[in-house]
């Protein structure tokens, strides 16, 4: 699934949608966790693009092979880099939380902004 001008709700009921295809073939608590994992991958990502980048531009949300791919795209070109810890300031931890939970993660910058490809292995 492709789609422009989207918002974070959109963003994770893709994601439903992309997994539902394939959590038949997943023990339920596996496939419970992946479920977890991509949606707060999503979450994370489109919630920054929303609020540092000007909005999501693009985004997708596919099953290749063993991994579920997301990308999401915004017109920034700052590529994310992990918040240092402040006490009594909330967040900063989004992008931390994303590189751990990725089987892959790339940041492609372009002069119109960057696209964020995260995959997540299904298996």
């Amino acid at each position: 699934m492709e789609t422009e001008d989207i918002s974070c709700a959109d963003a994770r009921t893709a994601v439903r949608e992309v997994l539902a295809e394939m959590s038949c073939s997943l023990p339920p608590p596996q496939a419970q966790r992946l479920r977890d994992d991509a949606l707060l991958v999503v979450s994370e990502l489109a919630a920054n693009a929303l609020l540092h980048a000007g909005g999501i531009t693009r985004f997708s949300a596919r099953l290749t092979g063993d991994e579920i791919e997301l990308r999401v795209s915004d017109a920034s070109t700052d590529v994310p880099r992990r918040q240092p810890a402040a006490p009594g300031r909330p967040g900063g931890h989004g992008w931390m939380v994303v590189q751990r939970l990725c089987s892959r993660l790339d940041v492609a910058v372009e002069p119109e902004g960057k696209t964020i490809t995260a995959a997540l292995k299904t298996v």
